[in-house]
């Protein structure tokens, strides 16, 4: 008889061949793992366009290729596990940029005919024919800002909603609804057809479960097959009861939405599912054991961000068994996971230690960690309560949100301060005068220029989303939309929007330099600087000198205190900037994966950085930083630079693999986390991996298909990563231990 380990094994064997395949259908792609499968031979989409431009915008061009892209899914359903449903393909292939296609979208004669045919605003997913922006190009690309238009899914649903009302329910009140706003009637008829794709996805999963128990023989896989079978047609149109039927409720409602729009926010996953846990438990019909199988095989399904433990608005602990049978089930399948744990002085501690030995034992880069309290206290300042405060949870790869009632754009918006302080710095050089105070003058002029030109861009997405990309599949679980019959763009609570500023440890290493090398010590002139700025540092002496002036995080130090002065800068004006209509913008530093990107497009700096090299990662000092790497000064350092206003500047750090997870190696880890934490800090990625397993999988990545790295605020696959991004992680990685 098979073992949930044994069918466990199974799963993990399984997904490792699904990310062979998936490689070789799409080429290299540094994103999240996302859990798809590989495309099954003869997937076909014909998308329908209603644009002159060959594109589809708004409601009707939304849900109907939502509706032809979710009808083109195979159902997906292993005998191994005790949950079905799994997504291939994404909304955004059919209108995206042709570079950006997956490989074998391609090799689709039809759809690149297409592409062929459509004229050049065809690549662009924003309608730009209706809501141009041609005013705010100069701008946004001379700051080399990601400007949020166009971007998708960075908000957080209310998975409450959905499980309370079940899809049928949800077809009850758009129909009540849109009785009571006929005017709204697009809104509800793209909505209608939304939840009947689903519910069409769900009925092929019926039919494949059937068919696979006319031969199944194993008698432990017939009942866990009549088990999924009757958990799908009981979510088919009734809210889910038992906890079973929740997670795969959740199941096929992920697909649906990662289908639509790329989302991954799941949910505060303990405490939501803890009554279904605890009503089953008491009534016998589940164990803690199948309840892990079952969390791990929705893990597996999809690594949507979920959080566990915190405070609520009392700051009363959260933490419950299932917390710990959460943790249990990821070590149990050990794959690419986005768990996230709340950690303040109030929770309990013993989990707390659990999380770190998972950390150390598995060395897949979960779970994070991240800081109820300065995170709460922090989005206080922006006017909101303190219960809404403990409502937002870890959500994405560094943000946060309140389920249901905010939209946020997070992780979409980003302000590249280091091509800021290059036109700056370009500025300054014909001036008579120059010296780092006129520069940091040059650089907080340049900075109010970018926000205000990205506080137009943000303004225009979010005027006009709901006629460009609504939130179809996520409009079915936020506040008052359904009621009012409007995108969750048009109707939200919440507009706390989140600005990234990208590239601070090369701007304040960089004035460091400056200050140290031309100012103080004179051993350079202006003149000198801007020279070998100008030949990319012909002369590797000058970029010696320049590059070996003190560094920010090194404690202390020149650019520390740069640093300190650049985070007031950009605080200052971030909050300054007005918004209309209730919006507001939230100040953080974070790259995401985009250094490589970024840097391209940044010349040589003072800091000895050469033309084209990758920016600095998020929050995190420059490479050799320091000659002993020590986390506790990378730590305070990160931990000075925080906005304070509720968005992160995340420290990414890698250990050492020889930590273990025995108790010592729990408190070292432990008291570090807690260290950041109690300096303000807001969310740590913590990496331990072996040095000689990831050199070899860069070399080969085939040799260890199953290693895990966290990347950014996500993790991945390291076979699936391009061999520059492997570089990349190798190079940060080697820094670090």
């Amino acid at each position: 008889m098979l073992s949930y380990a044994d069918r466990l094994n199974s799963m993990r064997k399984t997904k490792i061949k699904h990310t062979i395949e998936k490689r070789k259908q799409n080429g290299y792609t540094d994103l999240d793992d996302f859990g798809t499968v590989p495309i099954s031979e003869g997937y076909e989409v014909e998308p329908w366009y209603n644009s002159s431009n060959g594109s589809f915008y708004g409601y009707d061009g939304m849900a109907e290729n939502f509706c032809r892209v979710m009808d083109a899914h195979e159902p997906y359903v292993d005998p191994m596990e005790m949950l079905c449903g799994r997504w291939r393909d994404m909304l955004v292939n059919y209108r995206g940029d042709v570079h950006y296609l997956p490989d074998w979208l391609k090799k689709k004669p039809k759809i690149m005919e297409l592409m062929a045919s459509a004229t050049d605003q065809w690549s662009k997913r924003w309608d730009e024919q209706r809501f141009p922006y041609d005013e705010l190009k100069p701008l946004q690309e001379k700051y080399n800002i990601q400007t949020g238009i166009d971007s998708d899914a960075h908000l957080a649903c209310d998975y409450r909603i959905g499980f309370e009302l079940g899809f049928g329910g949800l077809l009850e009140k758009i129909e009540k609804f849109r009785n009571k706003n006929p005017e709204k009637s697009d809104f509800y008829n793209a909505e209608e057809k939304t939840v009947y794709a689903i519910i069409r996805f769900i009925d092929r999963h019926i039919e494949k479960i059937k068919e696979l128990l006319k031969t199944e023989d194993r008698p432990e896989i017939k009942e866990s097959l009549e088990n999924m079978l009757t958990a799908c047609e009981n979510v088919r149109l009734n809210p889910p009861k038992t906890f079973h039927e929740v997670c795969q409720w959740t199941a096929f409602f992920n697909c649906a939405s990662r289908v639509c729009t790329r989302d991954g926010a799941g949910f505060q996953m303990d405490t939501i599912l803890y009554p279904y846990y605890e009503r089953d438990i008491k009534a016998g019909i589940l164990d803690d054991e199948k309840a892990k199988f079952l969390i791990a095989n929705l893990l597996l399904i999809d690594p949507h961000y979920y959080q566990i433990s915190g405070v609520d608005e009392n700051d009363k602990d959260m933490t419950n068994h299932l917390s710990y049978l959460i943790l249990e089930a990821a070590d149990s399948i050990n794959i690419a996971c986005n768990l996230t744990v709340r950690v303040h002085e109030n929770c309990d501690k013993e989990f707390f230690k659990k999380a770190v030995y998972y950390l150390l034992k598995n060395k897949n880069g979960w779970p994070r960690f991240c800081n109820d309290k300065a995170l709460s206290e922090g989005y206080m300042k922006n006017g909101v309560d303190k219960k809404t405060a403990r409502e937002r949870i870890a959500v994405g790869c560094n943000w946060m949100c309140v389920p249901g009632k905010e939209f946020p754009m997070n992780d979409t918006v980003k302000i590249n301060v280091a091509k800021v302080f290059e036109v700056a710095l370009n500025e300054m050089r014909n001036e008579e005068n120059r010296s780092t105070q006129r520069l940091l003058e040059l650089w907080e002029e340049h900075l109010k220029l970018a926000i205000d030109i990205t506080a137009k861009g943000i303004n225009l997405h979010i005027d006009h989303q709901a006629e460009v990309t609504p939130e179809l599949v996520m409009n079915l679980m936020m506040e008052n939309t359904l009621e009012l019959g409007e995108d969750i763009s048009k109707c939200a609570s919440l507009y706390t929007v989140g600005v990234d500023g990208a590239g601070l440890a090369v701007v304040a290493d960089s004035f460091g330099a400056l200050e140290t090398r031309v100012e103080n010590e004179k051993v350079l002139t202006w003149d000198d600087v801007y020279d070998a700025l100008r030949n990319n540092f012909e002369d590797e002496r000058t970029r010696l000198i320049l590059n070996s002036s003190p560094k920010y995080c090194e404690g202390n130090s020149v650019s520390d205190k740069w640093a300190k002065r650049l985070t007031e800068c950009w605080v200052r004006n971030i909050k300054n900037q007005k918004m209309p209509k209730g919006r507001c913008l939230v100040p953080g530093w974070f790259s995401w994966a985009r250094t490589i990107e970024y840097g391209s497009k940044v010349g040589a700096t003072p800091n000895g950085r050469r033309a084209g090299e990758p920016i600095s990662h998020g929050a995190n000092p420059n490479p050799h930083f320091r000659t002993d790497g020590a986390p506790t000064a990378q730590s305070n350092g990160i931990a000075s630079v925080q906005c304070g206003y509720g968005n992160t500047a995340p420290l990414q750090i890698e250990f050492d693999p020889g930590l273990s997870a025995d108790e010592k190696g729990i408190e070292i880890i432990g008291r570090f986390i807690k260290g950041h934490f109690s300096q303000g800090g807001t969310l740590i990625n913590i990496n331990i991996l072996d040095k000689e397993k990831i050199l070899e999988a860069n070399e080969n990545p085939d040799l260890h298909p199953d290693l895990v790295v966290r990347v950014t605020g996500f993790t991945a696959y390291f076979a699936s990563l391009s061999p520059r991004f492997r570089q990349l992680v190798v190079d940060r990685f080697l820094e670090g231990v």
